[in-house]
């Protein structure tokens, strides 16, 4: 048990470091990773006061007045939205970059459940590999004891060309395992974004732990915590403050600004000498936007109030849609739990048969093709358990995946 425990911790290790690598080299989560941070981006843009206006100006004819022409005027103005909106356009963008790191999250756990999938198949490939080889050895030596029985006249020899066709057939699915083995090592490598011959060490066994949530408890961990529903409600909050935006984009806005004129000397004799050439400093300048076509701002909040329905029916529909991918998988769960023991004891049953019959045919007691038919079973027997054991820790990653746990 000690032995058992030791490779089962060393397994995970291994496994956490591969979802460790593929976290950090994925080009598909650095893709999720980087759309949201370019949202983080926005609040900047559309959170802050427009840029200020700044003109200068050239008479061309200079205006007369009464302390000297006018030669040049500069002037500035500032404009300012309705008391709150900046604030809502700021919390608007900010609610829409934490939908896009819940995609980010959600992205990241898929990653993770893609890894264990493709990692749990390699696993039962190998297995299937090493069965189907020791099978081979097995029919190997039942050929040898086939063919001194019937070199001693105490067997037909079409004992012999039967396991002949049973090892022809053996041989093509060992040829269509390692090809299978191959492909999924580059898809398992491709999703770590590593070289594509990178060894992939796989562990003796899988764990055989059963799921440690009640079925209620999932549900109400998926409702909680997936990420795509958490980005949905995101999505909700940011049209919750569009709305605001939508509201305020309705009020007048203001500007501040100042004029300022640059007066030349005046050739006038009667001029007070102390205001001759006196520039002119004209200040405030206050000006008002009054948004008189209410067709456009009145669509503006219809808008914002459509999409906060589309977000509500969207998690409806998103949390449906994610029951009925549980209820799917917790039956091939449940279902991959029963075979793993059903096939368990398949397989020592099988295994006891095929060593009475073994022994029945060295006495010549026993019909060859019943032991052919009996190996073939065990053979399957034993795939099957292994891969009813695949199927579970499959199952379990896609669970744990859907309640938002890594």
């Amino acid at each position: 048990m000690l032995l058992l425990g030791a490779v089962s911790i060393y397994s995970q290790d291994k496994l956490n470091e591969y979802l460790l690598t593929a976290a950090e080299n994925n080009p598909g989560l650095k893709v999720k990773f980087n759309q949201y941070m370019a949202a983080l981006q926005k609040a900047p843009q559309v959170g802050t006061l427009p840029d200020p206006q700044v003109a200068f100006g050239y008479f061309i004819l200079p205006a007369e007045t009464r302390v000297g022409p006018q030669q040049f005027k500069f002037s500035a103005q500032q404009f300012f939205p309705w008391f709150g909106k900046l604030k809502a356009n700021r919390n608007t963008a900010d609610e829409l970059a934490k939908a896009k790191y819940e995609l980010f999250e959600d992205a990241k756990l898929k990653l993770f459940y893609d890894v264990k999938s493709s990692y749990y198949k390699l696993y039962f490939i190998g297995k299937a590999i090493k069965i189907t080889k020791e099978n081979l050895d097995i029919l190997d030596a039942f050929k040898s004891i086939a063919l001194i029985k019937v070199e001693a006249g105490l067997a037909s020899a079409v004992d012999e060309l039967r396991v002949e066709m049973e090892i022809a057939d053996l041989e093509n699915s060992l040829a269509l395992l390692r090809d299978r083995y191959f492909a999924e090592s580059v898809a398992f490598n491709n999703l770590l974004n590593v070289n594509t011959e990178s060894e992939i060490l796989l562990p003796d066994t899988l764990n055989n732990s059963n799921l440690e949530y009640s079925k209620q408890a999932v549900l109400d961990s998926i409702s909680a915590k997936n990420h795509q529903l958490i980005s949905i409600d995101y999505e909700l909050s940011a049209m919750e403050q569009q709305e605001i935006s939508a509201r305020k984009s309705g009020a007048p806005s203001f500007s501040i600004g100042i004029d300022y004129t640059i007066v030349g000397s005046s050739n006038n004799p009667a001029l007070d000498p102390s205001i001759n050439g006196q520039d002119i400093l004209l200040f405030p300048k206050i000006g008002i936007t009054i948004p008189l076509f209410r067709k456009k701002y009145k669509a503006l909040v219809k808008e914002a109030v459509f999409l906060q329905d589309i977000a509500k029916d969207k998690k409806i529909d998103k949390t449906n849609i994610l029951e009925s991918i549980f209820e799917n998988v917790y039956k091939d769960y449940r279902d991959a739990d029963r075979r793993t023991v059903l096939y368990a004891k398949q397989t020592e049953t099988a295994n006891q048969a095929m060593k009475l019959l073994q022994t029945e045919y060295m006495a010549a007691n026993s019909n060859f093709e019943e032991i052919l038919r009996m190996d073939n079973r065990l053979l399957r027997y034993e795939l099957e358990s292994e891969k009813a054991l695949t199927d579970k820790n499959t199952a379990k990653a896609f669970i744990l995946y859907l309640m938002g746990k890594e």
